[in-house]
C-alpha cells in the first residue's frame, strides 16, 4: 500500500504542475505577450475559467500527502516553514491580483495588479523548482526526523546547505523556463492577433533554454544525489520517463514549427510528466532524502497505518473520479480561442 500511495501522490503533484503550470506560465509571460489593456484581458480570459480549479490539485496533493505520509508532512514543515509561508502568500497575491484587477477602471490600479500577477507567478515557479531541488538534494535530517535550513548560506550543496544553493537555483531556473514555455504555448493556442504572435515567438525562443537547462539539471542531479543515479543504473524500466521528456521536447519543436498548438501543448505536458516521473522514480523509496543517507525518510517509515491506507483508497478513488470528470467537463466547455 505504501508504494501505491507514493505513486498516487506523485500523480496528484504532477497533475498540479501540468494544470496550474500553464496558468503560472501565462502569468510569467503576461507582461510581454500582452502590451495593452485589451490584450491583457485576452490572456486573463484564457485562464479565467480554469485557474482556480487547477489549484484544487495542489490541495488534493497536500491532503493526500498529509493522509498517506503524515511523518513526511511533519518533517517537511519543520524545515520548510518559511518557504511554505512565502509560497502561501504568493498564491494569495496571485489570486487577489486576478480577482481585483477589474474592480476599478483606473490607470494605476490595473497596471499594479498586472505586475503583481506576473511577479507572483514568476516567484512561484522559481520557489516550486527550488523546493523540488531541496528534496532531490537532501536535507540535514536529525535522529528525530527534523531539520532546519536557512534561506541561504554559502550557496554550496555541502556540508551546510541552505534552501537556496547553486543546485536548487538551477532547478528553480529550469522550472521557471519550462513553465513559461508551457504557458506561452497555452496562450498561443487560446488567443489570436498580436498576443498569439508574441506568445508563439516567445515559446520558440525559450525552447533552446529548456533543452540546455534540462541537460544541466540532469547532469547535476546524478552528481549530487547518488541514489538517483543508482536507481536508473539498476532499473532500466525507469528510462521510460527521460525518454518521454525528450520526446515531449522534440514534439514541442515540431508543433511550434507547424503551428499546431494543441499538439505542442500536449507535448509540453509529456515533457513535464516525464521529468517529474523521473524524479519520483529516482527517489523511490525515499520521500525525503537526508544529507546522511542512513537518515533518509522512506515510504515505509513515513506512511500511515496499513488499515488507514486501505480504507482511504476506497474514498480516494471515487473522489478523484469526480474531480477528473469535472476537470474534463470544464476544459471541454471552455474549449476554443477567447474573443479579443
Amino acid at each position: 500500500m505504501e508504494t501505491t500511495w507514493f505513486w498516487l501522490t506523485a500523480f496528484l503533484i504532477t497533475g498540479y504542475v501540468v494544470l496550474d503550470g500553464f496558468d503560472l506560465g501565462a502569468g510569467v509571460v503576461h507582461l510581454y505577450v500582452a502590451q495593452t489593456d485589451g490584450e491583457r484581458q485576452q490572456v486573463l480570459k484564457s485562464i479565467g475559467p480554469v485557474w482556480d480549479g487547477n489549484e484544487v490539485w495542489l490541495l488534493a496533493g497536500g491532503g493526500t500527502l498529509y493522509f498517506a505520509f503524515p511523518k513526511l508532512y511533519a518533517s517537511s514543515f519543520s524545515g520548510f516553514y518559511l518557504p511554505l509561508m512565502i509560497v502561501l502568500w504568493l498564491l494569495i497575491l496571485r489570486g487577489i491580483a486576478l480577482e481585483f484587477r477589474n474592480h476599478l477602471a483606473n490607470d494605476t490600479w490595473r497596471p499594479f495588479w498586472d505586475v503583481t500577477f506576473s511577479l507572483a507567478s514568476t516567484l512561484l515557479c522559481v520557489f516550486f523548482g527550488a523546493a523540488l531541488g531541496n528534496v532531490v538534494r537532501g536535507v540535514p535530517l536529525d535522529e528525530r526526523g527534523e531539520f532546519f535550513l536557512p534561506l541561504w548560506t554559502n550557496f554550496t550543496t555541502k556540508p551546510a546547505p541552505g534552501i537556496l544553493d547553486w543546485y536548487t537555483i538551477l532547478v528553480g531556473l529550469l522550472a521557471f523556463v519550462c513553465l513559461s514555455i508551457h504557458g506561452a504555448i497555452w496562450v498561443a493556442q487560446k488567443t489570436s492577433g498580436a498576443v498569439h504572435q508574441r506568445a508563439h515567438r516567445l515559446a520558440k525562443v525559450l525552447l533552446p533554454a529548456v533543452v540546455v537547462l534540462t541537460a544541466a539539471v540532469t547532469a547535476a542531479t546524478f552528481q549530487i544525489q547518488p541514489h538517483v543515479a543508482s536507481r536508473f543504473r539498476d532499473n532500466w524500466v525507469g528510462w521510460v520517463f527521460p525518454l518521454l521528456a525528450l520526446a515531449g521536447l522534440a514534439f514541442v519543436w515540431r508543433g511550434l514549427s507547424l503551428e499546431r498548438y494543441s499538439a505542442a501543448f500536449v507535448a509540453s505536458t509529456f515533457y513535464l510528466v516525464g521529468m517529474l516521473g523521473a524524479v519520483a522514480f529516482g527517489l523511490f523509496p525515499n520521500v525525503l532524502p537526508a544529507t546522511d543517507p542512513a537518515r533518509s525518510l522512506t515510504i515505509y517509515q513515513a506512511a500511515a497505518a496499513p488499515y488507514g491506507l486501505r480504507v482511504g483508497l476506497f474514498w480516494w478513488l471515487p473522489g478523484m473520479a469526480m474531480a477528473l470528470g469535472y476537470t474534463a467537463f470544464l476544459y471541454r466547455r471552455f474549449a476554443g480561442k477567447v474573443s479579443p
